[in-house]
């Protein structure tokens, strides 16, 4: 077992990973080729590669390919380079869960080969700005920094504090974020402010009210000016995640947005109640 860093590690030349998002709805060909390179590297090899990604394409094995090299690793990245790209993403999931299943050893480092294929997929990720993650054995959304940073800490706080609802309707928004093709962008918003909505009930003790009506009833909730952004927050998601109009579509940004402030002000509500419970 080599346990030994590269040199890039070794002297601190690794990249700084801080490029801007600018893959979504795409998988690029550097990628394509990319994942099938750490599948093998963590110990795939291109036989049960083939039968994977022919399983998740329902594709039929060319049976006149039989040796491994250089047949099957051709067929392999012929099929991988002229799939659909939310595919890919479906295949990166499922090399991820084989690893798991198995159980297998990086040899290199000893660590799980399940984890250093994780690890070098979001490397990958953040190094070409593809903004997705592969987290908890699924490929999901990654936003903007501030977007990641709000997002884990509500779900953190609100797991600590036992607010399973209100952490439950922000997975669902961050699931409707990820979902493939088409990611459901009314749906997240609708989410996020429900998460938000069941955190201000909870605080104010008014079970029944909607966030916009507990704003108005307690004014010192949230301080002011931030009070009036939270009721326009609330007033465009009724608007664009509840009663949509035909030819009114939200864009992706503005879901992340939305997302984002919801998460934000629902742990600054809960850390509010903790100091009181009175508001």
């Amino acid at each position: 077992m080599n346990n030994i860093k590269k040199f890039s590690e070794r002297f601190g030349f690794e990249e700084s990973y801080t490029k801007e998002i600018v893959v979504r709805n795409d998988a690029p060909s550097k990628l394509r080729s990319v994942v099938i390179i750490i599948a093998y590297e963590a110990g795939f090899s291109p036989t049960p590669m083939r039968s994977l990604i022919c399983r998740i394409l329902r594709e039929r094995p060319n049976q006149n390919n039989w040796s491994e090299y250089p047949n099957i690793v051709h067929e392999v990245e012929e099929l991988i380079d002229n799939c659909e790209w939310y595919k890919v993403y479906d295949i990166i999931e499922e090399i991820y869960k084989s690893f798991l299943e198995s159980g297998s050893i990086y040899k290199e480092t000893g660590i799980p080969s399940a984890e250093y294929f994780a690890d070098e997929v979001n490397k990958f990720f953040l190094k070409e700005g593809i903004g997705w993650q592969l987290q908890n054995e699924q490929i999901q959304i990654k936003g903007p920094a501030a977007f990641e940073e709000s997002t884990k800490k509500a779900i953190d706080i609100l797991d600590a504090t036992g607010k399973e609802t209100a952490k439950h309707e922000i997975h669902q928004a961050l699931s409707d974020l990820s979902r493939r093709p088409t990611p459901d962008i009314t749906g997240a918003i609708q989410h996020s402010l429900a998460a938000l909505e069941c955190v201000a009930r909870d605080i104010s003790g008014d079970p029944k009210a909607t966030l916009g009506d507990i704003l108005k009833k307690y004014p010192n909730l949230i301080p002011t000016p931030l009070d009036k952004s939270i009721e326009k927050a609330w007033g465009y998601a009724s608007e664009f995640g509840r009663h949509l109009r035909e030819g009114r579509i939200p864009k992706m940004e503005e879901a992340e947005l939305l997302v984002g402030i919801a998460s934000t002000v629902a742990t600054y509500l809960i850390k509010k109640g903790k100091k009181s419970q009175k508001i």
